[in-house]
């Protein structure tokens, strides 16, 4: 049985055309590295001083791309379709921007996760199941990449790809 929701941001409410080239190279800068991939264990291996410097560039690219961000319809309509249930939303997505989109969409979720709470998607399913206070196995997680499906698998959500 399905008591909460809890939705990815990109590729699966949204499609976000991020400049992946101006990010890296702007990360390239401030980290003093090359070797960026995966970008999310890279930064955050980072210390804290050098990881809020990439964040503010990230969330920088980010609001540029927001007056390009497009709506993914089969995503909204599964946020229709739950649209009573108990709902939080993970991404690796920055506060700024996440607020942005959400209020330019007019979605709302009882608990939002972002990078700034973890990097880690597995991490941010358990910070969301603890907040909705779900039983894993009654959460249904809506994402969109393989990525997405393996971290439900790890804590025993369900698992709905768009």
């Amino acid at each position: 049985m399905i008591e909460a929701v809890i939705f990815d941001l990109d590729g699966t409410l949204i499609h976000l055309p991020i400049d992946y080239d101006k990010l890296f190279q702007e990360i390239n800068q401030i980290t003093k590295t090359s070797n960026l991939h995966p970008l999310t264990e890279v930064v955050a291996k980072l210390d804290e001083e050098t990881k809020k410097k990439v964040f503010e560039v990230w969330n920088k690219i980010e609001i540029e791309a927001l007056t390009k961000m497009k709506v993914n319809n089969e995503g909204i309509a599964h946020y229709k379709k739950f649209l009573e249930k108990k709902k939080a939303l993970v991404t690796m997505q920055g506060k700024p921007f996440v607020q942005a989109a959400l209020n330019r969409l007019g979605l709302s979720f009882n608990f939002v996760i972002t990078r700034e709470d973890s990097l880690n998607r597995v991490e941010q399913l358990k910070i969301a199941a603890k907040k909705l206070e779900i039983q894993t196995r009654n959460i249904l997680f809506i994402g969109n990449t393989n990525g997405d499906m393996r971290a439900a698998e790890t804590v025993g959500c369900q698992f709905m790809r768009v």
